[in-house]
């Protein structure tokens, strides 16, 4: 009960557009568990589960329940951990970068895709009308400085 309303607010505070049709939810769910059967180090491994934590709380949380979340139990609370800082991170660093950048809708940005290539900045700033240059050229400014859990 205390995890799903607590990540139910979480994801209301995060503010993600909300995703449809189930397929997509699927999709992502599908690709981080593919990713995690890929991860060797158990760094690489906490963050691939910490990915389908995710994917499976957010389409919870969008309405289509696509898989059990994992219980609250001693060897899943730091994949929890990581989720919740590795996501929240990302997000704050977007409000922030969108904040640097005087973007005139600064806070309708809500992004939680890993800010660690330009090329992802760039999507980001298109979608939200912002000068992909000046996005990305702060971006990685903001990157020396930012924690960003891998």
């Amino acid at each position: 009960m205390f995890r799903s309303t607590f990540l139910h607010h979480w994801h209301k505070m995060l503010g993600l557009p909300r995703q449809s049709p189930r397929s997509w939810h699927l999709d992502r769910y599908n690709e981080e568990r593919i990713e995690l059967e890929g991860a060797r180090t158990r760094l690489e491994k906490l963050s691939e589960a910490s990915d389908v934590f995710f994917a499976i709380s957010r389409a919870r949380y969008d309405g289509f329940p696509i898989a059990d979340l994992p219980p609250l139990h001693t060897r899943h609370i730091a994949i929890y951990g990581y989720m919740l800082s590795k996501y929240t991170s990302r997000w704050a660093f977007y409000r922030v970068l969108a904040l640097l950048c005087k973007a005139p809708s600064h806070s309708a940005v809500r992004e939680v895709v890993n800010p660690s290539k330009d090329e992802k900045l760039t999507v980001v700033a298109r979608r939200h009308n912002i000068d992909p240059a000046k996005f990305t050229s702060f971006g990685r400014q903001l990157r020396r400085v930012w924690p960003l859990p891998p």
